[in-house]
C-alpha cells in the first residue's frame, strides 16, 4: 500500500514534521489557551528529558492515569520517544480496576494526572502515595519507581515495536493488554485522517477518552497525523458540545451514539438545525439506531457518519464514505488496506491495524489471531451485494455501553463477591438510543436479605460508571440447568 511507505516510524514524529513545517500552527487547545505545533513538540522532548531521568527505560511500561488533557497527548509522544510503552487507564475506574492494570503491565511507573473535571484521579494517586512534582505542564504526582519491571524488547521495526498496551476486559473476566504497534496506530491515524478529508484548517472536538483506543488513535493521533487542531474536552455534557460548536467553530465531531442522543434529550428530541461550521460527524463504539442517525443528521445538518472496530484492530475496520453517506445502520465498506471475510456468521480481520497480541497471554492470543494474521473479531455480521457491512450480534455476551465494551463475566465477578450473593447474572437490553442497558439478575443468600440498593452501592466501590447496572433483580433463584448452569436465555425472555 502506498500509504504504508509514507508512514513514519514512531508516532512521536507526528508533532516534529509538523513542528518544523507550520510551527506557529494550533495543535491543542486545552480549554484556556492553544498550544502550537513547535509548543508541542517542546513539550514532548521537555517530558522525554523527564521521563529518562525518572530511569523510564526503552522497553519499559509507563502507566498514565487521567482524563483528557495536553499532559497526556505529551506523554503519549514522549513515551514513544524513548520506546517506552504507554499504558493509558482512566482515571474514572475503581481501585480495583486501576491496580489490575498496573499489576498485570509492571509497569515501571505509574504518573498521575489530576483533573478538575473529578477527583478520582487525585484519589488513585493518593491510595499509592504518589509525591507531586513540579512540571512545566503543571503537577503531576508520581508513583514509586517499580524496581521489578523487566523491560521488553526493543525493535527499530515499527510494525514490532509496541507503542501502546490497552487494556480491554475479556469473557474470562479478567482485562487483557492490547498490544498495538506504531504501525498499527500510525496507519489508523493516516487512513483516518484521509477518509474524513481532514486538512489543517480543521478542529476536530475530543472529548472521547485519550485512555481509549477509539480517542487515542483515530481522534488524537489521526487530527494530529493531519497537522490539524484538537480541542480537548475530559468528559462529555451537551452543553460542552454545543459551547465547543458555537465558540471554537468545530468542523469534526466524533462521539458515541449515546453522546447523540444526549444532546438531543437537552435540545427537546428533534429541534431545529444549529447553525455551525460542521462538515463531517461520526459516531461509534456502539450500535447507531437508524431513527437516532435521522435525529442527529436533522439536527447538525450534516450526514452522521458510521463504523465499526475493536481495540484489537487499532480499532478501525470499516467505515461508511465522506462520497458515500448511508441512511440505513450499515457500518460501512472495509477501510483501505484492511481485509475482511465473513465465517460462520463471524467477522474475521486483516491488515496493518491488527494487533501484535495480548500481553503475556500466547493462549489468548492463538484463539483469536491466525499465523496468516486473521483476528477473529468475534462479532456477527451481515454483508449485502455490495461489501457493505451490518452488525447483527455480539458474540461471547459482550455490552456496549456508552461506546465502552462490558463482559458480564467482570460485574458478576464484583456481584458474586458480596456476602449476601449466591449467584448473579448480568445481561445487555438495547435502548432506544442504541445503547444498552446493564441488568444484573441476582440470587441473594436467603440467611442474609440484601437490597437493589445496597448493591449498587458495593457495585459503586469497584466498577466504573459505565459498567454498572442500569436495574438490579433480585430473584429467589435464577433459572438454572440440572448441571447447575444459569439459562441466561430464560432471563434474557424475561427481559
Amino acid at each position: 500500500m502506498d500509504i504504508l511507505n509514507t508512514l513514519p516510524a514512531r508516532i512521536s514524529d507526528i508533532p516534529r514534521r509538523w513542528a518544523q513545517h507550520a510551527p506557529q500552527a494550533h495543535a491543542l487547545h486545552d480549554g484556556q489557551r492553544h498550544w502550537t505545533y513547535a509548543e508541542l513538540a517542546a513539550a514532548v522532548d521537555a517530558a522525554a528529558a523527564l521521563l529518562r531521568r525518572w530511569q523510564v527505560r526503552p522497553g519499559d511500561r509507563l502507566a498514565i492515569v487521567g482524563e483528557n488533557c495536553v499532559a497526556q497527548v505529551v506523554l503519549s509522544f514522549a513515551a514513544a520517544a524513548i520506546d517506552a510503552w504507554i499504558v493509558h487507564i482512566n482515571g474514572r475506574l475503581s481501585g480495583r480496576e486501576v491496580d489490575v492494570v498496573l499489576r498485570h503491565s509492571g509497569a515501571r511507573l505509574a504518573i498521575y494526572l489530576p483533573s478538575p473535571a473529578g477527583p478520582e484521579t487525585a484519589a488513585h494517586a493518593q491510595r499509592h502515595a504518589a509525591t507531586p512534582v513540579p512540571t512545566p505542564l503543571g503537577d503531576w504526582l508520581l508513583g514509586a519507581l517499580n524496581p521489578h519491571c523487566a523491560p521488553e524488547p526493543v525493535h527499530a521495526a515499527p510494525e514490532r515495536q509496541v507503542a501502546a498496551l490497552l487494556y480491554t476486559t475479556g469473557t474470562t473476566g479478567n482485562p487483557k493488554g492490547v498490544m498495538l504497534t506504531h504501525r498499527n496506530l500510525l496507519f489508523i491515524a493516516a487512513v483516518s485522517s484521509r477518509l474524513r478529508g481532514l486538512t489543517p484548517d480543521d478542529r476536530a472536538w475530543g472529548v472521547l477518552p485519550i485512555t481509549h483506543v477509539y480517542g487515542l488513535t483515530s481522534v488524537m493521533l489521526g487530527t494530529l497525523y493531519a497537522g490539524a487542531c484538537l480541542y480537548l474536552c475530559p468528559r462529555f455534557t451537551p452543553d460542552a458540545l454545543l459551547q465547543a460548536l458555537h465558540e471554537h467553530s468545530l468542523s469534526i465531531v466524533q462521539g458515541v451514539p449515546a453522546m447523540y442522543a444526549r444532546l438531543l434529550e437537552k435540545l427537546g428530541g428533534a429541534p431545529q438545525r444549529l447553525a455551525t461550521q460542521l462538515r463531517f460527524a461520526y459516531a461509534g463504539g456502539s450500535p447507531l439506531s437508524p431513527d437516532l442517525k435521522a435525529k442527529v443528521e436533522q439536527l447538525l445538518g450534516v450526514p452522521l457518519h458510521n463504523g465499526y472496530g475493536l481495540t484489537e484492530a487499532a480499532p478501525t475496520v470499516s467505515q461508511t464514505r465522506l462520497d458515500a453517506p448511508r441512511s440505513d445502520n450499515s457500518v460501512g465498506h472495509a477501510i483501505p488496506g484492511v481485509e475482511v471475510r465473513v465465517e460462520g456468521g463471524e467477522l474475521w480481520v486483516r491488515g496493518p491495524n491488527v494487533m501484535r497480541g495480548y500481553y503475556r497471554e500466547p493462549e489468548l492470543t492463538a484463539a483469536v489471531l491466525r499465523d496468516d494474521g486473521w483476528l477473529n473479531t468475534g462479532d456477527m455480521v451481515r454483508q449485502d451485494a455490495d461489501g457493505a457491512l451490518f452488525i447483527v450480534g455480539r458474540s461471547k455476551e459482550l455490552i456496549i455501553r456508552s461506546g465502552f465494551n462490558v463482559y458480564p463475566l467482570e460485574v458478576e465477578t464484583v456481584l458474586n463477591a458480596h456476602p449476601a450473593v449466591t449467584q448473579s447474572a448480568v445481561l445487555g437490553r438495547a435502548g432506544a438510543d442504541g445503547d444498552e442497558d446493564i441488568i444484573a439478575f441476582v440470587e441473594p443468600d436467603p440467611r442474609h436479605p440484601v437490597t437493589p440498593a445496597e448493591l449498587a452501592a458495593w457495585l459503586a466501590d469497584q466498577l466504573a460508571p459505565y459498567k454498572r447496572p442500569s436495574q438490579i433483580v433480585i430473584m429467589p433463584a435464577l433459572p438454572a440447568a440440572a448441571t447447575g448452569k444459569i439459562l441466561k436465555s430464560h432471563l434474557r425472555q424475561m427481559l
